[in-house]
């Protein structure tokens, strides 16, 4: 943040001078914020061009420290600014009526209120929420400021696919051109002609809306859009890899389930620079309906934006619901303590004071293990954890045994206020069934289908440089489309961190017989040999895990993926 040019001006400067002063400072913030976003963004482009997968991973990473960055440079200015009035709330009451006249005409103008709101609370160290120094309710309701066409172009068929799709692709160039620009229009026509007439009863597509900015994310680019038929409508989605003789078209997404998935929970951020954001929120609810409004933010890489809404939406749940918080489903864990409201899809995670033996980290190692998977790919097997901070619950809503866990085993974190329970960091989840329960609750062939997944799951994490640590079934989760989900991260690490090895060969019987090893064992040791008797797994499904996955019980498989990472192998994974 840019230094004021006199900082002694708040010496003497009245009460509406220092709001005016700090008003228009934290605006002028959170629009150099936006434009280093927004920068970051573009340079998508040209990752997709060169094929450098590793540099569009830096700029993920990147862009998703910016928004903390930031904040934290807007507090130190006012603080440095303000001096001993830093806290003076009759300077932020006056600060916040007039930045929101400032900003009240941009498009996305509940962008800037969060990010003034962010300021405060940190400023305040603010429980809950407090109206008078933070934009709340009407305040913030997003897409209400919508205006004018949306951003995106319309394609009518006039008797042919192919010729519509030749017109699409030709209004999408980037310096590498098309392997084959009409063979990829034939073959977009043909799928779309395919699924309308099996899966839409016949109907005939009539045009194509798309919008306009194109989306980037890991080696591929997409093209998002809703086709219309005469009596039908369906997402259509275009994916488009940059292969060794030119960009063609990779794949063509067309149902509401899999474009679910592809903007799904478990999935990193969209590289998109669209403007306004509200606009493509308005035309993705149409493309994803079953994902919320904050989901989608979030997977615009807008992901404050995204914990805003959902925390609104949680809100504004408890004000018409009556049931408790409880522990959450599964076993309990020894570093997290977990709860859920059951009615709501989300679980609360705060970290215990002490933890046991055999757990052997710290709770700054702990966040860090969160942040690792915040910034890292997640390759749709990792849940997306929103940290928040100072929340504020209304204590009769907890049961009591859960309150009174929290209050013993994490009352650094956790703390009764009057009525209120006060939390001072917690992490929110997507709720999942975790797969030791599910093993047990599900028909024997969905229960295999799970264990299989699991096992592909291990491959997917391996391909993007991550070891789980903690490979116990209650660790990992089964989201509503069946898959398989590691949501626990307090052993993770990157896979080339570990040293995986085979068991040596026992030297006598009496070190074959022993319980405790007979050779020295690193702090990054890994012996996949051993990990069957971890699963807990019954024996048929252990079985079937061994026929498809016998290799990941091979340390010599696990060595392989490093040495590829280590070379600078790109893994591709693709969400379709």
């Amino acid at each position: 943040m840019t230094e004021h040019p006199d900082m002694t001006w708040a010496r003497t400067a009245s009460d509406e001078q220092l709001a005016a002063g700090i008003a228009s400072a934290i605006k002028d913030a959170f629009l150099e914020y936006n434009a280093q976003f927004r920068a970051i963004t573009r340079r998508a482009k040209g990752r997709f061009e060169a094929r450098d997968g590793k540099g569009a991973q830096r700029d993920s990473a990147e862009r998703i420290d910016l928004y903390d960055e930031h904040v934290s440079a807007s507090v130190a200015y006012a603080r440095a600014v303000l001096g001993d009035r830093a806290a003076d709330r009759a300077v932020w009451v006056r600060a916040k009526a007039i930045f929101s006249a400032l900003v009240h005409a941009y498009a996305d103008v509940e962008f800037t209120k969060t990010y003034f709101s962010s300021v405060t609370r940190r400023l305040f160290f603010t429980s809950g929420v407090d109206d008078a120094i933070q934009f709340t309710g009407e305040e913030t309701i997003p897409l209400r400021n919508i205006a004018g066409p949306l951003i995106g172009k319309n394609y009518h068929a006039d008797g042919s696919l192919e010729r519509m799709f030749a017109s699409l692709l030709a209004d999408y160039s980037w310096s590498v051109g098309y392997a084959d620009q009409a063979r990829c229009a034939h073959y977009l026509a043909m799928q779309v002609r395919e699924h309308y007439a099996r899966q839409l009863r016949g109907d005939t597509v009539v045009c194509i809306d798309v919008l306009t900015p194109v989306f980037y994310r890991d080696t591929r680019a997409y093209l998002i859009g809703k086709a219309t038929g005469w009596t039908h409508s369906s997402p259509l989605v275009i994916a488009l890899e940059n292969t060794d003789r030119g960009v063609a078209v990779d794949a063509v997404i067309q149902t509401e389930e899999d474009v679910s998935a592809l903007f799904g929970f478990a999935r990193s951020y969209f590289h998109v620079d669209v403007d306004p954001v509200g606009a493509a929120i308005v035309f993705l609810r149409k493309v994803v309906p079953r994902e919320t409004v904050h989901e989608l933010f979030a997977s615009l890489g807008r992901a404050k934006q995204g914990k805003t809404e959902r925390f609104r939406g949680f809100e504004r749940h408890l004000r018409f619901s009556r049931d408790r918080f409880v522990n959450a489903p599964g076993k309990k864990g020894m570093v997290m303590a977990v709860f859920t409201l059951p009615s709501y899809d989300v679980v609360f995670k705060v970290i215990r004071d002490r933890f046991p033996p055999p757990k052997d980290t710290s709770h700054e190692e702990v966040k860090q293990h969160y942040k690792l998977v915040a910034r890292h790919d997640k390759a749709g097997r990792l849940v997306d954890a929103q940290e928040f901070r100072m929340l504020r619950f209304d204590r009769a809503r907890f049961e009591p045994s859960l309150l009174e866990e929290l209050c013993t085993e994490a009352a650094k974190t956790v703390r009764i206020d009057g009525d209120a329970l006060l939390v001072d960091h917690a992490y929110i989840e997507r709720r999942l069934r975790p797969l030791d329960l599910y093993l047990r609750e599900v028909d024997r062939d969905t229960a295999v289908q799970a264990v299989l997944d699991f096992g592909q799951a291990l491959r997917d994490l391996a391909a993007t440089n991550i070891f789980p640590g903690d490979l116990l079934l209650k660790n990992w989760g089964v989201a509503r489309s069946g898959r398989v989900i590691f949501y626990d991260y307090d052993e993770i690490c990157l896979l080339t961190d570990c040293e995986f090895r085979d068991i040596p060969v026992a030297r006598t019987h009496e070190d074959e017989m022993s319980a405790d090893p007979w050779f020295s064992v690193g702090a990054n040791d890994v012996f996949p040999e051993q990990w069957p008797a971890f699963f807990g797994l019954p024996s048929d499904l252990l079985a079937a895990f061994c026929e498809e996955h016998a290799e990941l019980l091979s340390a010599k498989w696990w060595r392989g993926i490093q040495q590829r990472l280590r070379s600078g192998e790109v893994l591709e994974l693709v969400p379709y």
